[in-house]
């Protein structure tokens, strides 16, 4: 299986996520039993651990991260951060739930040099019926230092089964 997926076929469909835990989701793509999303390989994070109600991701931003000033891109900040609270998110739903954000928040705190290794880690802080709210912290992996923090608003969704999400909507009238 690849570490990731890279065709629309190699990703989980609907009944293969309704059919796990969100914790068991998370876990299954850690260990490569499932591949991780595609963006992951393209921005260079990836999950590394999942405990109930946290999610750690580590990535290294390169040179396709920077913007015109030659620093790191604040959507990079905003990328791994949305998907490490987003998965703890993840964690605390039961089979035949999934998540999507409904928005998220970026504090960058000081600049990220290209190649600093860093571990971003998100933790729930509420999770109702029908939304789930985390936050995060991106640090260094080797000097430590805050580099940004943010903080999600999820809603939770029991879709049927049947469901898929990756055909258009048919227009409208029709």
């Amino acid at each position: 299986m690849p570490d990731h997926a890279t065709s629309l076929d190699d990703l989980p469909d609907m009944a293969a996520l309704l059919s796990r835990s969100g914790l068991d989701f998370m876990r299954d793509m850690i260990a490569g039993t499932l591949p991780g999303p595609p963006i992951g390989a393209t921005l260079g994070f990836h999950p590394v651990v999942a405990e109930p109600g946290c999610v750690v991701f580590e990535g290294t931003p390169t040179f396709a991260a920077l913007n015109p000033m030659r620093g790191v891109h604040g959507g990079w900040y905003g990328a791994i951060l949305d998907s490490c609270m987003g998965c703890a998110v993840m964690t605390e739903l039961a089979r035949g739930e999934i998540y999507t954000t409904l928005e998220f928040k970026t504090n960058i705190t000081r600049a990220l040099p290209m190649g600093r290794a860093v571990r971003a880690i998100g933790t729930v802080q509420h999770r109702g019926r029908s939304t789930g709210v985390a936050t995060g912290g991106l640090r260094g992996v080797e000097d430590g230092k805050l580099y940004a923090t943010g903080s999600t608003t999820c809603i939770i969704l029991r879709p049927d089964t049947n469901a898929d999400f990756s055909a258009p909507a048919p227009p409208p009238g029709s």
